[in-house]
């Protein structure tokens, strides 16, 4: 699940003012509130408002969020500690008293325990009228959850997916690459909301480690490649087992199915002419014939020159050419261009 930055939603800092979260939630329900704002999105940053002001404006929860460390970023894969994903939550709706029903996974899997029997939703106090000035209500909106009731006494999972972001090089050589993760996981030295040097007194901690995974040649893009025991911890000491999902993020190549796709750039001259040009490969340095009357996009295939295939051998390199103007033209080039313009 993605992590929510409470702080980022609101628009405030981390060391801002009950008054001043309070400020700034106002504002922003006058403005997304959805019998106000039509646009399509305004539902779902109402409810993300709604669910951050929650947080923020109770020191319990706020407390325990802001224990999850400042390193976290809004949309990056977030792993709940054990037992923290699965408690009994019932989700609601819109309510005229703002009251936060419809949180999130993230918010259940951090403050579940926090909204269950025994203990009292709360509300932001702020109701429509006090919004908008005493404006009447023109229409009723009620927003029903659709997830399922979760169960709390069901088999909890120890195990954790998330995806691993690689580059082409990374496919190709045998050495294992480092990984640095973080995962949240209950405290061992509490159960929570007691004076702890561990946690603080949250009940979870955010351990950070660094594994040495090694890609298999042949690994395709959405492969998971398992990792035994190195999932999360239950208070029994169970270990589940970790899964990475191969994703590639290459700032010199991309994938096309099996083969690999990288960008050429040429000249105009080059284009129209022909060429030989000298190209970086995962193979080594090769040179390649770019033939005359070349248009820009046209895809040159270089046979093996690609990445291990689990059958054996190498998929194809596709080269696309990309006709680029280059930065600097002298004056005699530009008067070229000229001649070539008045004959065209």
């Amino acid at each position: 699940m993605e992590y929510k930055d409470y702080y980022k939603i609101l628009g405030v800092d981390r060391n801002a003012t009950e008054a001043k979260i309070k400020s700034a939630y106002r504002k922003l329900a006058r403005q997304y509130h959805p019998d106000v704002n039509k646009s399509a999105d305004a539902v779902q940053k109402f409810k993300d408002i709604n669910e951050a002001y929650e947080v923020l404006s109770d020191k319990e929860k706020k407390s325990r969020y802001d224990s999850l460390g400042a390193n976290w970023q809004q949309g990056a894969n977030f792993t709940p500690p054990p037992g923290f994903e699965n408690f009994n939550f019932n989700q609601g709706g819109f309510s005229q008293t703002f009251g936060g029903g419809d949180f999130s996974d993230f918010f259940s899997s951090i403050f579940g325990d926090m909204m269950g029997t025994g203990r009292t939703q709360r509300t932001s106090g702020f109701s429509y009228e006090d919004l908008f000035g005493g404006a009447r209500r023109t229409q009723s909106r009620r927003q029903s959850s659709s997830s399922a009731d979760r169960t709390q006494n069901r088999e909890e999972s120890l195990d954790i997916t998330q995806d691993l972001n690689i580059t082409a090089k990374d496919l190709m050589n045998d050495k294992p690459i480092n990984v640095k993760m973080s995962t949240m996981e209950r405290c061992t030295k509490c159960s929570g909301g007691q004076v702890c040097p561990e946690c603080g007194g949250t009940g979870i901690v955010t351990r950070t480690r660094t594994l040495s995974v090694k890609i298999p040649k042949g690994t395709s893009l959405g492969q998971k490649i398992r990792l035994k025991g190195e999932g999360k911890i239950d208070n029994y000491g169970r270990k589940g087992d970790l899964y990475f999902v191969i994703k590639l993020k290459d700032s010199e190549y991309s994938m096309d199915g099996e083969n690999l796709v990288k960008s050429v750039e040429i000249t105009p001259a080059q284009a129209v002419l022909g060429c030989k040009k000298d190209i970086s490969t995962l193979h080594g340095i090769i040179g390649i014939k770019i033939p005359p009357e070349t248009r820009n996009g046209k895809i040159l295939r270089l046979k093996d020159l690609g990445l291990p295939k689990k059958s054996g051998g190498f998929s194809n390199l596709n080269v696309k050419i990309t006709i680029n103007i280059p930065e600097k033209i002298s004056e005699k080039q530009k008067e070229l261009y000229k001649k070539i313009l008045e004959i065209e």
